[in-house]
């Protein structure tokens, strides 16, 4: 194995314990995680209803828009996420849910007009913050991007 093929080794490793360390959506925002089973299992999506109970929030979406509270599930794509892509509104009794799905994997929760979710949110965030800040290893880059993801 050349140098370059551990160097690529040790950093999805690293990516890999930094995912695990994230926190799970349940213990973050354990009401929308709720709802989020709930709703899917309403709508007959029982294998995302599983994989709803386990997401961890990687990153906020980081638009700034006091509207959202949009998260990523799954590290940020560099472009669209293109082929097995689709959204799966979810009928909430108020704000708006949409999942951006990739290959039956939710990628990023879109939250909108949920205002009381962003302290929570933001508590959760913190510590991968704090980390970038102090020049620890690049993590999911947290409120960068400045504009809500694409399909």
């Amino acid at each position: 194995m050349d140098q370059e093929d551990q160097d690529r080794d040790r950093a999805q490793e690293q990516e890999l314990d930094r995912a695990r360390a994230a926190p799970l959506v349940r213990d973050a925002l354990p009401a929308l995680a709720a709802e989020l089973v709930r709703l899917l299992e309403e709508e007959g999506e029982r294998e995302l209803a599983i994989c709803a109970h386990d997401l961890r929030i990687i990153a906020d979406c980081g638009c700034g828009d006091d509207f959202c509270q949009s998260f990523y599930t799954e590290r940020r794509p560099t472009g669209p996420y293109g082929p097995g892509h689709r959204n799966v509104p979810l009928f909430a009794d108020r704000g708006y849910l949409i999942l951006d799905v990739v290959h039956g994997r939710i990628m990023f929760v879109e939250v909108l007009d949920r205002p009381e979710l962003r302290p929570a949110l933001t508590a959760a965030l913190a510590p991968a913050r704090a980390a970038a800040e102090a020049g620890a290893s690049p993590g999911p880059v947290v409120g960068a991007e400045g504009e809500h993801p694409g399909p």
